[in-house]
């Protein structure tokens, strides 16, 4: 029986996995610079935590969520996102409670989607994001906004463009909901099956459908920002002026909705404008939730995030033709001439481990010469050669497989030498 991957999931393999270490890095640098410290929460939660907190109107509760009944008879779900699942731990933990609010978090983990599998795509993805709950000061969302946009600038991007809009306050969102569907009901019969069901459900959707995009309707449909009150309005404004102190340019799209029910106020995404990148664009997606953390149990607690895809965003650094600097050379190679002088390898390789050095040895019982060409394809800076003459001797030719030059050292001296050389 032949096995392979589950369709929409990968394997990564040394040598890419050392490009997912190194922007992960960026991540966790800069969440510690802009002080978002990690939480990390279940794979799995009830079912009905997404349904209230994602909300049932969306593609990704209504066709995408892997649902299963576990041996109690409970519905529990992969987490399809992370936004529930922190705004579920703020209120069980009862971090509201906190002195110091926004609470801050990052978070970095799989999640999963049972959607069509394409490049940059997948069924089991890797989501970096951040959350800021307790706050509705306009500042915390310009921050949000700013951490992820340097996220993306400091691992090498440079064709990046912000798209913002304010989806208002619930007063607003109810006012442009009935004119949605004033809008679309006369012609309801010309869009798809879902946008159909989303005319009563949440109309909103029907803007950020992939299939009707193209519909004259969508066009024409009334703008949000036209039906902002003097509140949402000021508090987009402040938003704005934020962006503008912090010299981030945006672009500000009327028709930008996100695809989850609990965004309000302000809504982002960042896209990559490089060319060759694809027909999606889209990196990061976040907003304002005003509201989740009640839907769900909790006091009022104000809150705003982002999620970006790590795939996503090495594709992105593919496009630009960014190079990771993923250098993590062998410092030492050890042949070995014979069993004697394997033992004191596998010694030596375990003292110089200990200091940090890094060093591998042949496990194969290959040849010199086969050890020799395994140093060259694992670019070893040094090599060392241990036969019996070597053992007698109690010292070693250490050579620089850069230059050529050969040093020959005492054992109880070579730790040392090997430190002082290997920078």
């Amino acid at each position: 029986m032949s096995f392979k991957v589950p369709r929409g999931t990968q394997d990564i393999l040394p040598g890419e996995v050392e490009k997912w270490q190194k922007v992960e890095g960026v991540m966790r640098h800069l969440t510690n610079v802009y002080r978002y410290p990690e939480i990390r929460t279940p794979m799995f939660e009830s079912t009905e935590l997404f349904q209230r907190g994602v909300g049932d109107s969306t593609d990704i509760v209504q066709k995408e969520m892997y649902t299963f009944e576990d041996r109690g008879g409970r519905s529990m779900t992969l987490r399809p996102e992370g936004t529930a699942s922190i705004s579920r731990a703020y209120v069980e933990h009862k971090m509201f409670g906190n002195p110091d609010q926004p609470v801050k978090v990052s978070y970095l983990g799989p999640m999963f989607r049972y959607e069509r599998s394409q490049k940059g795509r997948y069924r089991q993805f890797v989501q970096f994001g951040v959350e800021a709950i307790g706050s509705k000061d306009p500042a915390i969302d310009a921050e949000v906004i700013e951490l992820a946009m340097r996220v993306y600038q400091e691992s090498g991007l440079k064709h990046l463009k912000l798209v913002i809009n304010s989806l208002g306050d619930q007063e607003v969102r109810q006012a442009h909901r009935q004119a949605l569907i004033d809008h679309f009901a006369p012609h309801i019969g010309e869009f798809c099956s879902d946008c159909q069901k989303r005319l009563e459900q949440n109309p909103l959707r029907i803007l950020d459908c992939k299939v009707d995009a193209e519909n004259p309707l969508t066009a024409s449909a009334p703008k949000l920002t036209d039906y902002l009150n003097e509140e949402s309005a000021t508090y987009f404004e402040q938003v704005k002026m934020y962006l503008d102190a912090l010299g981030i340019d945006y672009v500000v799209d009327p028709n930008l909705v996100r695809g989850l029910d609990y965004y309000n106020h302000t809504t982002f995404e960042i896209m990559s404008t490089a060319e060759g990148f694809g027909a999606i664009t889209t990196l990061c997606g976040g907003g304002r939730y005003n509201g989740l953390v009640e839907e769900i149990g909790g006091p009022e607690s104000p809150g705003i995030g982002f999620a970006m895809s790590i795939e996503r965003l090495l594709l992105a650094l593919e496009a630009e033709e960014v190079t990771l600097d993923t250098e993590d050379a062998l410092d030492l190679y050890i042949v070995t001439m014979d069993d004697a002088a394997k033992l004191k390898a596998v010694e030596f390789a375990s003292s110089f481990r200990a200091r940090g050095i890094s060093a591998d040895i042949d496990y194969a019982g290959r040849k010199m010469k086969a050890q020799m060409k395994a140093a060259n394809r694992l670019e070893a800076k040094y090599v060392m050669v241990l036969g019996s003459s070597e053992l007698e001797e109690q010292a070693v030719n250490i050579k620089n497989m850069e230059t050529g030059d050969q040093e020959k050292v005492p054992f109880h001296d070579v730790v040392n030498y090997l430190l002082t050389h290997k920078q």
